[in-house]
């Protein structure tokens, strides 16, 4: 996996990561998507996208949120906005996950986790007193000429397409 890493990045946010900012260019990536077709970030220039990363393929809250994006995407694609969501599985993972729930949208595997560590949002969590290291639900929506126009990082899964639209409009 290639990797272009962007150096506006803000070592200071509650993660301990170097999380991009709002105004700074997306870090560029090119990966797999669930059907095993290479994906570049820089082939969506000239459009608005959501670039969303979850935790893992069909759990709760991961699954509230696709389904959120996939209830929203009608409306998301008539506005001429892309849907990216990044978790570390498989591309297996993903072609399971997106027949089950019938997602329109591209998944990318991100298995090694650079896309998640160039965006910030790989990093330490807690859950239930344990300590491990994962993806930290966070969404960026980049504009058409690829600059980070809003970083949501505290998501209610289940509202959040409609948050993201409203934030596009």
């Amino acid at each position: 996996m290639k990797l272009t890493y962007n150096s506006s990045i803000d070592i200071n946010n509650d993660k301990g990561q170097n999380m991009l900012k709002e105004g700074s260019t997306a870090s560029a990536f090119k990966t797999i998507d669930a059907n095993g077709e290479a994906v570049n970030l820089k082939d969506f220039r000239g459009q608005k996208v959501v670039l969303y990363f979850y935790p893992k393929d069909d759990t709760p809250g991961c699954t509230k949120e696709a389904c959120s994006f996939r209830d929203a995407f009608a409306t998301l694609k008539k506005k001429g906005i892309a849907v990216l969501g990044v978790s570390p599985d498989s591309e297996a993972s993903h072609k399971k996950f997106v027949t089950k729930y019938k997602l329109p949208f591209t998944l990318l595997a991100d298995t090694d986790k650079a896309i998640a560590e160039s965006y910030g949002v790989w990093g330490e969590k807690k859950f239930m007193g344990r300590t491990y290291m994962g993806v930290h639900r966070t969404t960026f929506l980049i504009d058409e000429k690829g600059k980070i126009k809003k970083i949501f990082e505290k998501v209610k899964p289940e509202d959040h397409a409609s948050e993201v639209l409203e934030a596009f409009s």
